[in-house]
């Protein structure tokens, strides 16, 4: 069987994102209750069975959701992380300040945390009990800034750092205790003290 052509897998990534996009605005309008995959094939133009065969179900949907909505934000925290170039606390400070700042602006974080406090909470889990992707990607990103602007760092300590800032900034998402600003300093002392 030959393999799909450049024009198909384009074709594809196309489509995706077009539905990830309605899914997002749906969401976005809606709730995620209020999601289903013929209102995304229709918003996108396309038919359902076209959703399906893309994410079989509502729940690959929803990763593929929160991957999308993931990739973003670490793009910029990764951003955030190099413009700072050596400095892990104003790295770090500028980081988590971002993510929180966003976080707060976003209108599909606001959907998600205001359908679970309703009882819907099928996104939530990506920033709570299944926040792997989330882990993953932002210590990724992490590990990625210190290999390019720390001399030598210790990598259990950078492992511990980064995932103890990612989930502690996961964690002032969700529940937010303090302004951004005041959180933002505290974890970026967390993260330098970590890192020794």
């Amino acid at each position: 069987m030959a393999s799909p052509t450049p024009y198909r897998d384009e074709n594809r990534r196309r489509l995706r994102s077009a539905l990830v996009a309605a899914a997002r605005d749906l969401t976005v309008a809606h709730g995620w209750p209020g999601v289903t995959m013929a209102a995304v094939a229709k918003l996108a133009g396309v038919s359902r069975q076209t959703v399906y065969n893309e994410f079989t179900d509502k729940a690959g949907l929803a990763e593929a959701l929160a991957r999308h909505e993931i990739e973003h934000f670490v793009d910029a925290v990764s951003t955030r992380l190099h413009e700072h170039g050596g400095d892990a606390r104003a790295a770090a400070h500028a980081a988590v300040l971002h993510t929180l700042a966003e976080a707060a602006r976003n209108p599909l974080i606001k959907a998600v945390l205001t359908s679970a406090r309703g009882g819907a909470d099928e996104l939530l889990p990506y920033l709570t009990t299944r926040s792997e992707l989330v882990l993953a990607a932002a210590s990724a990103a992490i590990h990625d800034w210190a290999a390019a602007r720390l001399t030598d760092p210790d990598p259990d300590r950078l492992a511990l750092a980064a995932e103890s800032v990612v989930r502690l900034t996961v964690s002032h998402i969700v529940q937010p205790s303090a302004p951004a600003e005041r959180t933002a300093t505290a974890l970026a002392e967390v993260f330098t003290r970590l890192l020794g």
